[in-house]
C-alpha cells in the first residue's frame, strides 16, 4: 500500500467511525420527503439530533433512537400559517400544532387596546408564534372599528409595539366596507406610518373595499402581504377579461406577497381562484384565517386548505412550498425554517394523502369534489414527536 492509499484508507475509516458514533434522537423512516427548498421529493429517512435535522438519506441506522414509521406518508417541513386568529384563545396554538403547524401568525385579532392579551397567548405557544397588531384599536369587532378614523390611532399602535417589540411582527389593516368603509385608504396609510417606524410589514385584508384595489396597491411596499387574494368582485385582483390588474402585477414585481387567507366569509370563490390561477398568478403563501369556529366549517385544518389547491391544479410541490419555504420568508421569526436541510430546526409535518371522494367548500357555499385530500398524521417540533390531541 502506497502513502496515498494509506491516507485515503485512514480518512475513510475515520469517516465511517464518526458516522457510526452519531447518536440520533428520532428517525422518521421511509416517508416521501418533500422539501421544495432543496428540490427534494424522494423516499428517504430523516434523522434528528439535538432538536435539528442531522441527516437525510436511505436506510439510516436508528441505533437506540425513537423511530417514527412514515411509510406511505408525506414528510414535509413544519407548516407555517401566516394568517390565523389562533391567539384569540389559549388552546388555539396547540390545536394548530396538532395539525402540523409549527409556526403561525395571529393576524390582527387585537388592536392597541387589548394587544397584551394576544401577546401573552402567543408568548406561551408551544411553537413559534407572533402577532400582527390591528391598526384599529379594538381589533376584530363585528360592527366596524375604523369607520371612526380616531380608532386608527397611530400613537396608540406605536406605543403598544414598543412594549411588545419582540412579539409583534407587523401591522394588520382590515379594509372591508363594514370595518373601514370609505376610510380604507387613510386607514392603510396610517398602518404604513406605524409599520415604517419599526421597519415591519403590513398585511391588508382585501376584497369588499370601497376604494378600488388598484388604488390601495399603490400604498404597499416590498415585504407587505395581501391576504384573501381570491376575493370576488367588485374589488378582485382580476378583471372581467381574465387579466390580473396592472397595479397588482406591479405590486408583485416590487416584492408584495399574495396570500390565500381561506377564511369563511367573502374571501374565496372557486371561479375567481380558477381564473387567477389560469392567468398564471399563483399564491406566494397559503393561510387558513383559522378560528376555533373554522375547525368545523370550510377551513377544518391547514391540510384541507392545501388540498383545495391540489384540486384546482397546483402540483404537490407547489402546494408544499406555499405552506413551508415561501411562508418562512415572510416574517423574520421563521428565518431558517420551512426546510429540512441539515442543521435546520427539526420541525416536521407528516401528512397522509388519502384517495377517495372529498367535498371542498368555498366561502359562498359552492361545493367542488376531488379524489384526494391531505390529512394531518403527526408533528415534530424541535425534534420532539408531538402526541395527537385526544
Amino acid at each position: 500500500m502506497n502513502r496515498r492509499q494509506f491516507v485515503w484508507t485512514a480518512v475513510s475509516a475515520a469517516t465511517v467511525a464518526r458516522a457510526a458514533a452519531v447518536k440520533y434522537d428520532l428517525i422518521v423512516q421511509d416517508g416521501r420527503v418533500i422539501d421544495p427548498a432543496r428540490k427534494l421529493d424522494a423516499i428517504r429517512d430523516v434523522a434528528i439530533a439535538d432538536g435539528h435535522i442531522a441527516a437525510i438519506g436511505q436506510h439510516i441506522s436508528a441505533g437506540g433512537a425513537e423511530v417514527m414509521d412514515a411509510r406511505n406518508k408525506l414528510v414535509v417541513p413544519g407548516l407555517i400559517d401566516i394568517h390565523t386568529h389562533a391567539a384569540r384563545s389559549k388552546d388555539g396554538p396547540a390545536l394548530c400544532l396538532a395539525d402540523g403547524v409549527t409556526g403561525l401568525i395571529d393576524a390582527g385579532s387585537q388592536g392597541a387596546d387589548r394587544i397584551d392579551e394576544t401577546v401573552a397567548i402567543a408568548r406561551a405557544a408551544p411553537q413559534q408564534c407572533r402577532v400582527l397588531i390591528n391598526i384599529g384599536r379594538a381589533g376584530i369587532i363585528a360592527d366596524g372599528d375604523t369607520m371612526d378614523l380616531a380608532r386608527a390611532d397611530v400613537a396608540a399602535a406605536k406605543e403598544a409595539i414598543g412594549r411588545n417589540r419582540d412579539m409583534i411582527a407587523g401591522v394588520k389593516a382590515r379594509l372591508s366596507r363594514d370595518v373601514a368603509g370609505a376610510n380604507d385608504y387613510e386607514v392603510l396609510r396610517r398602518a404604513q406610518e406605524v409599520a415604517s417606524a419599526f421597519q415591519m410589514p403590513v398585511m391588508i385584508h382585501m376584497g369588499q373595499t370601497v376604494s378600488p384595489i388598484g388604488k390601495l396597491m399603490g400604498l404597499l411596499k416590498s415585504g407587505d402581504v395581501v391576504t384573501h387574494m381570491f376575493a370576488p368582485p367588485p374589488n378582485s385582483i382580476i378583471d372581467d377579461d381574465g387579466h390580473i390588474l396592472p397595479e397588482v402585477m406591479a405590486a408583485r414585481r416590487r416584492g408584495v406577497r399574495f396570500d390565500v387567507g381561506n377564511g369563511r366569509t367573502g374571501h374565496l370563490r372557486w371561479d375567481i381562484a380558477e381564473r387567477v390561477l389560469k392567468a398564471g398568478f399563483l399564491p406566494d403563501t397559503f393561510s387558513t384565517d383559522w378560528t376555533p369556529e373554522g375547525r368545523t366549517a370550510q377551513i377544518i385544518n391547514f391540510e384541507n386548505v392545501m388540498s383545495k389547491f391540489l384540486m384546482l391544479g397546483m402540483t404537490m410541490n407547489q402546494v408544499i412550498a406555499c405552506a413551508t419555504v415561501n411562508a418562512a420568508g415572510v416574517f423574520p421569526v421563521f428565518r431558517g425554517r420551512g426546510t429540512l436541510k441539515t442543521g435546520a430546526p427539526a420541525d416536521l409535518a407528516v401528512l397522509e394523502l388519502r384517495q377517495g371522494n372529498f367535498d371542498f367548500v368555498d366561502n359562498f357555499a359552492n361545493i367542488r369534489n376531488a379524489g384526494q385530500r391531505l390529512f394531518p398524521s403527526a408533528a415534530v417540533l424541535g425534534g420532539k414527536h408531538i402526541a395527537p390531541l385526544s
